[in-house]
């Protein structure tokens, strides 16, 4: 199960490289034009945030409409029907279920981030249009429009606030250190190394 989805990930990544690569320079290039122009602070780990939530946002654009992944057509109006239609611990469940769910984690935590919302509501209604706009779409290129994805994308990212919520806690209780930019932006310097060197191997570049 896991070797699939990550199988599906690195082809992903593998159809959208080129795309992503130019999009993602042309928007840090505009960017750093950007707060030089108007003598903005450059905080790193905020900015790698930004491009980071980008980032996901094509993955899930070019997962949700893999063709592949999902042959059936038609639609699902009636709330639970597909949910309960796998068995509990199966891998359809998991990757259906589960899958529906942990891929709109990553939503719920970012759009928090951006909105820093005090209640749960915004999140909810941006995830319930987000999701629905999603089976739309699918349903448009032949695939199903399914109310019980939108259910679980919406659960996903609910847990997604609460990883947002719980995070600004344990803050709270840190040492001061952590509390200072460099910090974060040593952390993300180093994913963004992980991130070019795993790009750079998927260009089938060679680094060693």
């Amino acid at each position: 199960m896991i070797s699939r989805i990550i199988k599906i990930i690195t082809e992903s990544v593998d159809n959208m490289w080129p795309m992503l690569t130019i999009f993602l320079v042309i928007i840090a290039t505009v960017r750093i034009a950007a707060i030089k122009s108007n003598n903005e602070k450059l905080v790193f780990y905020k900015e790698f945030g930004s491009l980071l939530f980008i980032v996901y946002i094509f993955l899930l654009y070019e997962l949700l409409t893999r063709t592949e992944l999902n042959s059936i057509s038609g639609y699902n109006l009636v709330p639970f029907t597909e949910i309960f239609r796998y068995p509990i611990g199966s891998d359809s469940f998991y990757f259906n279920v589960v899958g529906n769910i942990a891929i709109f984690i990553p939503f719920g935590y970012f759009i928090s981030t951006y909105i820093k919302p005090h209640k749960i509501l915004p999140i909810l209604i941006v995830s319930v249009i987000s999701s629905t706009t999603v089976e739309f779409v699918q349903l448009c290129i032949g695939r199903s429009f399914d109310v019980d994805d939108i259910l679980l994308n919406a659960i996903g990212s609910i847990i997604g606030f609460l990883l947002y919520v719980a995070l600004n806690a344990i803050k709270k209780y840190l040492p001061s250190i952590f509390g200072k930019d460099i910090i974060y932006n040593i952390i993300c310097f180093i994913i963004l190394i992980f991130i070019v060197l795993f790009l750079l191997n998927r260009m089938g570049v060679n680094i060693a």
